[in-house]
Protein backbone atom coordinates (compact mmCIF):
# COMPACT_ATOMS: atom_id res chain seq x y z
CA UNK A 1 0.00 0.00 0.00
CA UNK A 2 1.44 3.34 -1.09
CA UNK A 3 1.12 6.06 1.22
CA UNK A 4 -0.11 9.70 -0.32
CA UNK A 5 -0.68 11.68 2.82
CA UNK A 6 -0.35 11.33 6.95
CA UNK A 7 -3.89 10.54 7.35
CA UNK A 8 -3.51 7.31 5.59
CA UNK A 9 -0.38 6.87 8.23
CA UNK A 10 -2.96 7.64 10.97
CA UNK A 11 -5.56 4.47 9.78
CA UNK A 12 -2.57 2.18 9.70
CA UNK A 13 -1.03 3.07 13.10
CA UNK A 14 -3.74 4.98 15.03
CA UNK A 15 -2.36 4.84 18.57
CA UNK A 16 1.25 6.92 17.17
CA UNK A 17 1.08 10.76 17.88
CA UNK A 18 0.26 12.88 14.44
CA UNK A 19 3.41 15.04 13.41
CA UNK A 20 1.84 18.24 13.55
CA UNK A 21 1.43 17.78 17.45
CA UNK A 22 3.42 19.95 19.67
CA UNK A 23 4.72 17.68 22.62
CA UNK A 24 4.04 19.87 26.10
CA UNK A 25 6.49 20.38 28.09
CA UNK A 26 6.22 20.37 32.01
CA UNK A 27 6.74 24.25 33.38
CA UNK A 28 8.93 23.97 36.38
CA UNK A 29 7.19 25.66 39.48
CA UNK A 30 9.54 27.07 42.36
CA UNK A 31 7.16 27.41 45.12
CA UNK A 32 8.07 30.80 46.45
CA UNK A 33 11.76 29.41 47.59
CA UNK A 34 14.25 31.53 48.12
CA UNK A 35 16.70 31.92 45.59
CA UNK A 36 20.06 34.50 45.25
CA UNK A 37 21.12 35.46 41.95
CA UNK A 38 25.35 37.42 42.60
CA UNK A 39 27.86 38.97 40.45
CA UNK A 40 31.22 37.00 40.62
CA UNK A 41 34.63 37.26 38.99
CA UNK A 42 36.88 35.30 41.46
CA UNK A 43 38.92 32.46 39.93
CA UNK A 44 38.13 33.15 36.49
CA UNK A 45 40.37 35.77 35.19
CA UNK A 46 38.17 38.74 35.57
CA UNK A 47 35.19 37.21 33.70
CA UNK A 48 31.83 37.90 34.59
CA UNK A 49 29.69 35.24 35.89
CA UNK A 50 25.88 35.17 37.53
CA UNK A 51 25.66 33.09 40.05
CA UNK A 52 22.16 31.50 41.10
CA UNK A 53 22.34 29.70 44.37
CA UNK A 54 19.96 28.58 46.81
CA UNK A 55 18.06 25.91 44.33
CA UNK A 56 17.45 22.74 46.52
CA UNK A 57 16.96 20.43 43.55
CA UNK A 58 18.27 16.96 42.14
CA UNK A 59 21.26 17.19 39.67
CA UNK A 60 18.60 16.64 36.53
CA UNK A 61 16.06 19.34 37.54
CA UNK A 62 18.86 22.00 38.00
CA UNK A 63 20.01 21.17 35.02
CA UNK A 64 16.25 21.87 33.31
CA UNK A 65 16.42 25.21 35.12
CA UNK A 66 20.38 25.61 34.06
CA UNK A 67 18.75 25.11 30.22
CA UNK A 68 15.91 27.34 31.01
CA UNK A 69 18.08 30.21 32.37
CA UNK A 70 20.48 29.67 29.68
CA UNK A 71 17.79 29.96 26.89
CA UNK A 72 16.12 32.57 28.19
CA UNK A 73 19.36 34.92 28.35
CA UNK A 74 21.02 33.53 25.19
CA UNK A 75 24.10 32.89 27.20
CA UNK A 76 26.12 29.84 27.91
CA UNK A 77 26.41 28.43 31.70
CA UNK A 78 25.96 25.51 33.87
CA UNK A 79 25.64 23.72 37.13
CA UNK A 80 28.36 23.72 39.51
CA UNK A 81 28.29 22.85 43.41
CA UNK A 82 25.00 23.44 43.82
CA UNK A 83 25.06 26.77 42.14
CA UNK A 84 23.39 28.06 38.13
CA UNK A 85 26.47 29.53 36.49
CA UNK A 86 25.66 31.83 33.61
CA UNK A 87 28.43 34.05 32.06
CA UNK A 88 28.39 37.88 31.67
CA UNK A 89 26.20 40.12 33.48
CA UNK A 90 22.67 37.86 33.77
CA UNK A 91 21.06 39.31 36.86
CA UNK A 92 18.15 41.12 35.43
CA UNK A 93 17.24 38.04 32.71
CA UNK A 94 17.68 35.98 35.17
CA UNK A 95 15.04 37.28 37.96
CA UNK A 96 12.49 38.06 35.08
CA UNK A 97 12.95 34.09 34.19
CA UNK A 98 12.72 32.91 38.17
CA UNK A 99 10.00 34.73 38.87
CA UNK A 100 8.41 33.54 36.08
CA UNK A 101 9.42 30.22 37.97
CA UNK A 102 7.54 31.36 41.19
CA UNK A 103 10.88 31.40 43.00
CA UNK A 104 11.75 34.08 45.48
CA UNK A 105 14.30 36.47 44.26
CA UNK A 106 16.57 37.85 46.32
Amino acid sequence: MKLKSFSDLQQLLPDSPQPTQKQSRKEHDGKEKPVRILLDTKGRKGKTVTLVSGLQHNPETMKEIARLLKEYCGTGGTVKDGNIELQGDQRERATEKLLRLNYSVK
